[in-house]
């Protein structure tokens, strides 16, 4: 059953048992998947796939405090996303200093290893999507839930065209553009989280 309801319902809160059976799954995708990307995108020299490594790493982090936060006041659900949402606002600034930095200090990609990482990645994230699609609409700490997902498959996509490029171009640019685009999306949903998450809280008696 989907969280959405309209106006006739209350905010979904994520108190439904098939909804944390549904994020125990995802956090272990993830968790398995940062730490695979993480090592191939030092073998491909790749900062795009690194960036996705990392995002993986943020949605892990972000769906265990989702998941332990469930049931808890306002007031708590609601600083949990703000930190949520200054830790993927973090890992933003950070993918944004490196692979400016690797604009300077940067080694060709292999284009055809990114490509298939990041194609087992999209499989992986679209996994998540599938899973979690029907709660994409609640209060801020599930809203985050949703926005990482939806980041991770984006970056995915990303992340291949990426590959192409590279090899069409025979130039790392592609990598580190996509590597640039990732880390404002990041920033963004940063932006969107902490905003949602700090409207619940002061409308909170």
């Amino acid at each position: 059953m989907g969280a959405s309801c309209g106006d006739s319902c209350e905010t979904f809160e994520g108190m439904s048992e098939g909804y944390k059976k549904r994020l125990w799954i995802v956090i272990a995708l993830n968790a398995v998947m940062f730490i695979a990307e993480m090592v191939m995108s030092q073998v491909a020299s790749s900062q795009a796939l690194q960036a996705d490594a990392l995002d993986f790493l943020a949605d892990t982090l972000t769906y265990g405090i989702s998941l332990a936060v469930i049931g808890s006041s306002v007031k708590v659900r609601s600083n949990a996303a703000i930190a949520k949402g200054l830790s993927l606002f973090a890992v933003g600034l950070w993918v944004f200093g490196s692979t400016l930095y690797r604009v300077y200090y940067s080694q060709m990609p292999e284009a055809e290893l990114m490509g298939v990482v990041g194609f087992v990645a999209l499989l992986v994230n679209m996994t998540s999507v599938v899973l979690l699609i029907s709660y994409k609409e609640g209060d801020a700490n599930v809203r985050s839930v949703w926005l990482c997902s939806r980041n991770d498959a984006i970056g995915n996509i990303a992340v291949i065209i990426a590959a192409l490029s590279v090899w069409g171009t025979a130039t790392y640019w592609p990598d580190l553009i996509v590597a640039f685009i990732m880390a404002t999306l990041f920033l963004s949903s940063a932006f969107q989280i902490m905003r949602q998450a700090i409207s619940e809280k002061h409308a909170t008696p």
